[in-house]
């Protein structure tokens, strides 16, 4: 369908006054202006500082435990530089350990899975007692807040 003037206007009718013709649509035409100079420059945009707030983590909060391929890693790195004296570089440690760690089978990994669980276990227990001791502590504070004279 080809737009004729005549279409254009009766759009134009129907809609308002906003949209043109096509013969009437301009190009948009870029207004250069002349550079401003570095001094002009940093005169006229300061630049704000951002600080990052560092997020302060409570130093009696629990660690979580490793993963079972990690318990699985700190016992083939000393098997490997046993075998492997020569070799000193994390990276070829760790490649051998990733390649032996993907073909090992579910029935060989299970030993450091259990491993990985019991840790978690006690991980669950110890945040629980974290918590429940953090709430105690800021329930304290905000005792004596209250019954202080200020």
């Amino acid at each position: 369908m080809t737009i004729t003037k005549e279409t254009a206007i009766k759009s134009i009718e129907r809609t308002g006054p906003r949209k043109q013709l096509p013969t009437q649509l301009k190009t948009r035409t870029r207004v250069l202006r002349p550079k401003a100079s570095a001094k002009t420059k940093r005169a006229a945009k300061p630049k704000a500082k951002t600080e990052k707030k560092a997020n302060k983590k409570d130093a009696n909060m629990p660690r979580k435990p490793p993963t079972a391929f990690f318990y699985f890693l700190e016992k083939f790195r000393k098997e490997f530089q046993e075998q492997n004296p020569d070799v000193k570089s994390m990276c070829d440690i760790g490649k051998a350990c990733g390649e032996k760690w993907k073909t090992m089978t579910y029935e060989e990994k299970v030993e450091y899975y259990d491993m990985a669980t019991e840790k978690r276990a006690e991980f669950e227990e110890a945040m629980q007692e974290y918590i429940k001791k953090k709430e105690r502590g800021e329930n304290q504070e905000r005792e004596s807040e209250e019954d202080s004279d200020y």
